[in-house]
């Protein structure tokens, strides 16, 4: 028996912010980023709409990109003193993936984080609250996974947590929240929901409806991100990808992931490299190492016209190109004594990360190693 695990209730389109008025409930405590959501108004909208239906509420505002544990729980110690019974995730996924962590530790003030990076490992959740996500970057798919990234600061090590508990009560898919995201994120974000859906349509689980879902969101990112990237008004194009950052996280959140978002995690902690472009660089050579054991790639090939997994990896690299985005990890300052330095610690880290147990081949330690250097130098990787 299988179970698709999805947020309770999607509400997708421009305008459906408003659905906010809707909820039922007494408290609420929005947990946000920077000032972006803030400027465009969305922030003030969210607090008005909530306010509409009833409800009382705090912000927490600060989320910093790639949060830390500790960020976690300053914002748990809010909630404790609040009391809220709905949690508000809005903004880019580190600040979704912050309240998420949040909620977990207001529920649960002696949960043990170390514990709760082995997969599935989080307690029981909604004893106290629900969870709302409003998601302003196309990309994870936050606002439908059972996954929060947190990072260790002390460590250098971005930890995936892993639970269908974090997957939110509702979500709002508004594609004019996003109208104001710059172009970089827009590209970054938009490959990284690409990825979602061509690793979990390859992942060793077998889900038929993982795979409409990831096949339907690749072609959607493959006709949409370009207009999106140039024309940032376009806010059909804005929708589309709002969406297909939607499908591939329910992708992903039946099928999971690979060794492209095992590698990309080590990368982000320890460098600060935007999560996106680290995955959009190491997509083409995972595709080619992949393809070994995997005869799934020409499926995806085919929806965009293409043939093999090597058409495939072309394609996204083509992609990559036009939505300018770095082709190597060393267009971002990054030494190569300082790369050469960490390599074997991030290898190692790769390796235990909790999506490589769901790539189609099993990789070694050498394996990765050689996949790093290659994107390291923006260089084809061949096995």
């Amino acid at each position: 028996m299988s179970k698709l695990f999805i947020a309770s209730e999607v509400f997708h389109g421009v305008g459906t912010l408003e659905e906010l008025k809707n909820i039922k409930g007494q408290k609420a405590v929005i947990v946000t980023g920077g000032s972006s959501m803030r400027k465009s108004g969305v922030l003030n909208k969210t607090v008005a709409y909530l306010k509409e239906a009833g409800l009382e509420t705090e912000v927490f505002e600060g989320v910093e990109e790639d949060p830390s544990s500790a960020t976690c729980l300053k914002g748990a110690e809010v909630m404790k003193t609040f009391q809220p019974d709905w949690i508000v995730g809005v903004g880019g996924c580190s600040a979704i993936d912050a309240a998420k962590m949040m909620w977990v530790f207001y529920e649960h003030p002696d949960a043990d984080f170390d514990a709760m990076t082995k997969p599935f490992s989080v307690p029981t959740l909604r004893n106290k609250a629900k969870f709302v996500a409003i998601p302003s970057t196309s990309g994870t798919g936050t606002e439908t996974t059972g996954l929060a990234v947190i990072t260790d600061r002390e460590k250098g090590v971005k930890y995936p947590i892993v639970s269908y508990e974090l997957t939110p009560d509702i979500a709002i898919v508004d594609g004019e929240i996003c109208s104001t995201m710059p172009a970089h994120v827009t590209s970054n974000t938009g490959l990284d929901a690409l990825t979602h859906c061509v690793e979990a349509y390859v992942s060793n689980i077998d889900d038929n409806y993982a795979d409409a879902l990831a096949k339907g969101g690749l072609e959607i990112v493959f006709n949409n991100l370009k207009e999106a990237v140039n024309n940032p008004d376009n806010l059909k194009a804005r929708q589309n990808m709002h969406d297909a950052s939607f499908m591939g996280g329910l992708a992903f959140n039946n099928a999971w992931l690979g060794i492209v978002h095992s590698l990309s995690h080590q990368v982000g902690a320890l460098y600060g490299v935007p999560h996106g472009a680290t995955n959009a660089i190491f997509l083409p050579n995972v595709i080619r190492y992949n393809a070994k054991d995997s005869e799934r790639f020409p499926d995806l090939a085919k929806i965009i016209g293409k043939e093999t997994a090597e058409d495939l990896a072309v394609a996204v690299e083509t992609l990559r190109a036009e939505v300018n985005n770095q082709s190597a990890i060393k267009e971002f300052g990054i030494s190569q004594e300082d790369w050469d330095k960490n390599l074997d610690y991030m290898t190692k880290n790769a390796l235990a990360d909790p999506c490589t147990g769901f790539n189609p081949r099993k990789p070694t330690l050498e394996e990765l190693k050689a996949i790093y250097t290659a994107c390291y130098n923006g260089e084809i990787v061949s096995f």
